[in-house]
C-alpha cells in the first residue's frame, strides 16, 4: 500500500499547466493557499473547488493519482474535523453525555476538512506538474533578492529539490523493507498500539541506515563533480516568462480578489 503514495512524484506532460514557468506556479500556489485560508462560507469554497478542478482538468492528472496522494492523510483530516466538531460552541443540535455537537461545529468541521483536502491536492499539483530541477531553479530565482543579506539561497533550493527527489525513493525503500520483514514473519497489521509501535522499529532502523548511505553517496558524487555551491554556476535552460504566465498570474489575482469579495 505504501508504494501507492504519490507525494513528491512528477508526472511529465505537455499541458498548459506543465508548460507554465516554475516561478509562476510557485507564486500561484502561494496565492491559492492565501485564497483558500481567506475563503469563508459556501460561495468561497465552491469557487476554490472550481478553480482546483479546472487546474486538475487542464493538467490531465489522473484522479487515481490524486486519491492515492490523499489516502495516507485521511486519518489526520478526520481527526481534525472531529476535534472542530466537538470543541466549537454554538447552537446545540445533538448532545450525548459530556459531548455536544453544534450547528456551528458541523459547519466548521466540514469547511476545515474541505480546506485541508483542497490544500493538499493543490500543493501536490505543483509537484505533479513540475520537475524537481525546475522547482529548484524557480525557487532560487524568486529568492535571489535574499542573497543581498547573505542568505544561502542556492543551497536552500538545492536541499528542497533533493528532499522532493528522494521522497519516492524512500517510499520505495520502505516498501521493500516491509516486504522483507513480512517474509521473516513480521506482522504490522495486528496487535495493540504498543505492539504495532514495536513492529515499526525493524523498519525505521534499516530505513535510516539506507537514507544515510544514500546521502553519503550523493555527497561523494557531488564532490567528484567539483560541486562547490551556487557561486559562478550557469544553467543550460534559462527561465523565461511567456504571455501565458502573465495571464495565469492575472487570473490568480482575480480569484484572490473574488474570494475576498465573497468573504
Amino acid at each position: 500500500m505504501i508504494k501507492n503514495i504519490t507525494l513528491g512524484q512528477f508526472f511529465p506532460g505537455k499541458t498548459i499547466v506543465h508548460r507554465l514557468d516554475p516561478r509562476t506556479k510557485l507564486i500561484l500556489t502561494t496565492v491559492y493557499i492565501a485564497a483558500l485560508f481567506t475563503a469563508r462560507g459556501a460561495a468561497g469554497f465552491l469557487l476554490m473547488f472550481a478553480v482546483l478542478m479546472t487546474c486538475l482538468f487542464l493538467s490531465k492528472i489522473k484522479a487515481s493519482s490524486v486519491l492515492r496522494g490523499i489516502r495516507p492523510i485521511i486519518i489526520l483530516i478526520v481527526i481534525t474535523a472531529i476535534i472542530n466538531l466537538f470543541v466549537t460552541t454554538g447552537t446545540v443540535v445533538f448532545e450525548f453525555w459530556v459531548f455536544s455537537i453544534t450547528q456551528e461545529g458541523l459547519q466548521v468541521a466540514v469547511f476545515m476538512a474541505a480546506r485541508l483536502i483542497m490544500l493538499i491536492v493543490g500543493t501536490f499539483l505543483l509537484t505533479y506538474t513540475t520537475s524537481p530541477i525546475a522547482l529548484t531553479d524557480g525557487l532560487e530565482k524568486l529568492l535571489n533578492p535574499l542573497k543581498k543579506i547573505r542568505m544561502p539561497v542556492h543551497e536552500l533550493a538545492l536541499m528542497m529539490s533533493i528532499a522532493l527527489r528522494f521522497i519516492p525513493t524512500l517510499i520505495e525503500e520502505t516498501d521493500k523493507i516491509m516486504s522483507a520483514q513480512k517474509a521473516r514473519g513480521a506482522n504490522f497489521e495486528t496487535g495493540g498500539l504498543i505492539a504495532r509501535t514495536k513492529a515499526i522499529l525493524p523498519i525505521i532502523i534499516p530505513l535510516f541506515i539506507s537514507a544515510f548511505r544514500r546521502a553519503d553517496e550523493l555527497a561523494i558524487a557531488m564532490e567528484s563533480r567539483c560541486y562547490h555551491g551556487g557561486e559562478g554556476r550557469t544553467r543550460m535552460k534559462q527561465l523565461k516568462a511567456a504571455p501565458r504566465d502573465f495571464i495565469a498570474l492575472l487570473l490568480g489575482g482575480l480569484v484572490l480578489a473574488a474570494v475576498i469579495f465573497l468573504r
